[in-house]
């Protein structure tokens, strides 16, 4: 059945992205006229990176939903994006514009049916986060405890299933091809529209609470469920600072790399032990104490694992393909399924090689320094060359996605970890 006609909301939506699009691409080619006439300036360069990338963030904060949340995926793009970009980027992650206070209110009103100082002793009308789907305000519940309130942004539901539309026509030449399957862009959609059901979200908090309580360095918070809807969710309010902040205190290099393992534990521990993955993994949702404890936020967005993960980073610390064509195969169905042919899912053991190398050295006693950035170029090499070969598995390419998250985070932090050591412990954890 032919897609629905798009509202004059989505219109006006598609019609600035296009613009931004067409800006973008103004800019650049007036930036390459600069240097046919003028030569290569690096000034230059940052100059046209510095502008482009904040007009960039701007338009995409305005615009909030799908666009936004995938101007946050690619923030992460450590390996690939120039710095100017991935600074302006990063500031989608917590910085957006709010809502106006009476639009906050009057959506708090809508899905309670109250306003928010008939339930709360105390309530900021200003926002202290603002992201892709909605925002945060502090407040005090009656009882005298410090929560957060998250507000979604009215109609975003509508905006993120246009806005997927839009992506799906302009990916159609791709998605034909095969080079960008539906697959994909359909798993894209289930977790951005799973996003915006908080009722939802406050369920994934009770999980992951529990799931997560063996590892005594995470907090996670805990739903006031009298006070949450679907479109309004109240958690009780965690303690630490972003990434960027935390590092501006200059934390020791000891500190970091004791965050970095946990971050390490903590991805494992929900890949081997919980069967489920956290998977909105941007610095914002990430917040460190000097003594090393990590609080985890937003769970809006949760991956159920159907995937042999386990057995899949045990092959790779065993480099088990090297053991012949029996496990060299059953590798590659683990990453890619029974659809990928199996010469053209071969193509990628030579990537995966260097991968596992990096991360589970032949040294077990040696530490991968992420502050360096290689294991972030050969992951991205590694989702490149899949992409390019056809040869993505869905499921395979979102916990990929949330694992160059992961190694972003490290990076930021420079960490250095024993990746081997954490997962040993995990796999053998009860």
């Amino acid at each position: 059945m032919a897609d629905t006609p798009p509202r004059p909301g989505a219109l006006s939506r598609g019609f600035r992205l296009g613009k931004l699009g067409m800006s973008l691409t103004g800019s650049y080619l007036g930036y390459q006229a600069q240097n046919l006439f003028l030569g290569q300036s690096e000034q230059r360069t940052r100059r046209f990176h510095r502008a482009s990338s904040r007009r960039l963030r701007q338009e995409l904060g305005s615009l909030k939903g799908a666009a936004m949340k995938l101007g946050q995926i690619l923030s992460l793009q450590t390996n690939s994006l120039p710095e100017e970009a991935l600074r302006e980027l990063a500031t989608l992650q917590m910085q957006a514009p709010g809502m106006h206070p009476t639009l906050a209110r009057a959506q708090f009103k809508g899905a309670l049916g109250v306003y928010p100082e008939a339930v709360f002793r105390q309530f900021e009308e200003e926002p202290f986060a603002a992201a892709s789907l909605g925002q945060v305000h502090l407040a005090v519940t009656r009882k005298g405890e410090q929560v957060a309130v998250k507000i979604q942004y009215p109609a975003i539901r509508e905006a993120i299933e246009n806005d997927l539309k839009l992506l799906r026509s302009a990916a159609l030449p791709a998605r034909v091809s095969g080079h960008f399957p539906t697959a994909v862009l359909d798993e894209v959609e289930r977790g951005f529209l799973e996003e915006t059901d908080y009722v939802k979200e406050g369920k994934n908090l009770d999980i992951f609470g529990v799931g997560l309580a063996p590892l005594e360095f995470v907090t996670v918070p805990r739903a006031h469920w009298d006070l949450t809807t679907a479109r309004v969710l109240t958690m009780s309010l965690v303690e630490g600072e972003p990434v960027g902040r935390f590092l501006e205190r200059k934390p020791p290099a000891a500190v970091r790399d004791l965050i970095g393992e946990r971050l390490v534990e903590l991805f494992y521990h929900q890949l081997h032990r919980l069967g489920r993955l956290h998977a909105d993994h941007h610095p914002g949702n990430y917040l460190f104490r000097t003594d090393g404890r990590i609080g985890v936020v937003d769970f809006g967005c949760v991956k159920k694992i159907n995937l042999e993960i386990s057995a899949l980073i045990r092959a790779c610390a065993a480099r088990s393909w090297r053991q012949g064509e029996r496990q060299v195969r059953r590798t590659l169905a683990i990453m890619f399924g029974p659809a990928i042919p199996y010469a053209r899912g071969r193509k990628m053991l030579p990537i995966l090689e260097g991968f596992a190398g990096l991360l589970f050295p032949e040294d077990q006693t040696a530490q991968v320094d992420f502050g360096k950035g290689e294991v972030l170029r050969v992951l991205g090499e590694a989702m490149k060359r899949a992409v390019q070969d056809r040869a993505v598995n869905p499921e395979f390419a979102f916990i990929s996605r949330v694992e160059l998250g992961l190694y972003s985070l490290l990076h930021q932090l420079k960490s250095r970890v024993n990746v081997r050591a954490v997962w040993n412990r995990v796999d053998v954890s009860p």
